[in-house]
């Protein structure tokens, strides 16, 4: 059971889960515009990897993730091998695949958001300033991020037309993820600085929930605006709206950092599943 622990929470703490989650939302679009390729959500899963341990890293060095510090140093060799892997893999498919390169130019700006989540863009004084903690604009640089790279860019490497469509389907997952991002913050409540201005520290924890109720609301909503839309997708879009509901009613600051960990960051692959089910 031990050793099974201690695989689980490699998977979790290096960022493998949330590059499955990665992975799942990049295939989820191309599957709705049917395209059955796995190239770039390969991309993206890989990517996830190499960029979100470079971020921890740098929040480990700079005393900013302070719960995650001793076993990142237990599992640096690790984390390090694993993150050279997934590097060649990513090199791989950019230079030895038939993958569109011209499609970096969508993706550049969104990967820019990502690495400078935690990595200041410049300082005032003694104060870093990122995306994360920009005031109130941590949430918001996730859902955009995250949408441009698993809508936008798969879809311009796929060399769709960008039609009204695409940019539904681009608004409608930043709705998506706003709304899963809010079990993290609420998490993160009373860890998170002050400065940070997350939506649970202004609004409160209730106000933030029903917000991200909302935003699943208008997730919902969008999905009639699409042409030709078949049952099965509005019936997916509304399971995976109450999943994501439920999640959100029980988040708390108390709970496990499995239930938003594991569990919320697995719900894109519930979608995924769904998807492949009724297709």
């Amino acid at each position: 059971m031990q050793s099974l622990k201690k695989i689980f929470e490699f998977y979790i703490f290096s960022n493998i889960h949330v590059a499955l989650a990665g992975f799942c939302l990049t295939k989820i679009t191309l599957l709705k515009f049917a395209n059955s390729t796995n190239l770039v959500p390969y991309f993206v899963g890989l990517s996830i990897v190499v960029s979100y341990n470079f971020i921890r890293f740098y929040e480990i060095k700079t005393n900013s993730l302070i719960w995650l510090k001793v076993w990142f140093i237990e599992h640096t060799k690790s984390l390090f091998i694993l993150s050279i892997f997934s590097g060649i893999g990513v090199a791989y498919i950019s230079l030895f695949t038939d993958f569109n390169s011209s499609s970096f130019l969508v993706l550049f700006p969104f990967a820019f958001m990502t690495f400078f989540y935690v990595i200041p863009l410049f300082k005032v004084g003694k104060i870093e300033i990122s995306f994360r903690n920009f005031p109130g604009l941590k949430i918001a640089s996730i859902a955009i991020a995250w949408s441009g790279i698993s809508v936008l860019f798969p879809l311009y490497e796929a060399e769709f037309e960008f039609t009204p469509a695409v940019y539904l389907e681009f608004f409608q997952r930043i709705f998506f993820l706003l709304a899963i991002t809010i079990p993290f913050d609420i998490r993160d409540v009373t860890s998170d600085s002050k400065s940070l201005k997350t939506l649970p520290q202004i609004l409160g924890i209730k106000v933030s929930k029903w917000l991200g109720f909302a935003f699943l609301v208008l997730f919902v909503f969008l999905t009639f605006f699409k042409e030709n839309i078949s049952s099965a997708e509005v019936l997916i879009t509304i399971v995976i709206s109450i999943i994501t509901v439920l999640f959100l009613w029980f988040s708390s600051p108390y709970r496990s950092r499995y239930y938003t960990g594991f569990w919320v960051e697995a719900i894109p692959l519930f979608w995924l599943i769904l998807i492949l089910v009724f297709s």
